[in-house]
């Protein structure tokens, strides 16, 4: 597969899932951070990076973004670290929840929203706790959808990456 169709399918997933109308959070962001680097190989960065640009400009940009686009490039990086069976992509997959929830609501914290002290970074993490479940929700309901296609379609570019 070349770059030009898997940018157009990075694209076409992101859009539909961050432009559509959908509960708050509840998007494939992190599944398609994790899963595109890992299935083509970290080349394809850029690709989904642009990508969740080109949604932002719909979508509008925030005091945080770079906070998200950072965790975003971080997850593609790491996502290769995850490659062979599935339980490792299963860690891998918790281990990018727990880094987005992280880094992104300490960037909410930093961006003025809380007070500038211990109280105020924890009850931004509580305050978080809803949309993290969402997040949750989404991101193992679309990589349990990649998982069945990757098994069912067995992809040639995903079966050099199993061991």
């Amino acid at each position: 597969m070349d770059k030009y169709k898997i940018f157009i399918a990075t694209l076409v997933l992101l859009a539909s899932s961050r432009l559509l109308p959908h509960p708050p959070n509840f998007t494939n962001l992190i599944a398609i951070s994790f899963y595109v680097p890992l299935l083509f190989g970290r080349k394809y960065i850029p690709l989904v990076f642009f990508s969740f640009v080109i949604t932002d400009l719909f979508i509008g940009f925030h005091k945080t973004i770079f906070f998200t686009w950072g965790t975003i490039i971080l997850i593609g990086y790491t996502s290769i670290y995850f490659r062979g069976i599935i339980k490792n992509r299963v860690k891998g997959i918790f281990i990018s929840l727990m880094a987005f929830y992280i880094l992104s609501n300490f960037g909410v914290w930093l961006s003025g929203m809380y007070t500038y002290d211990i109280k105020g970074l924890i009850n931004c993490y509580v305050m978080a706790l809803p949309f993290f479940g969402n997040t949750v929700l989404s991101t193992v309901i679309y990589s349990s959808i990649i998982e069945i296609l990757l098994k069912y379609l067995q992809l040639d570019s995903f079966k050099k990456y199993q061991s």
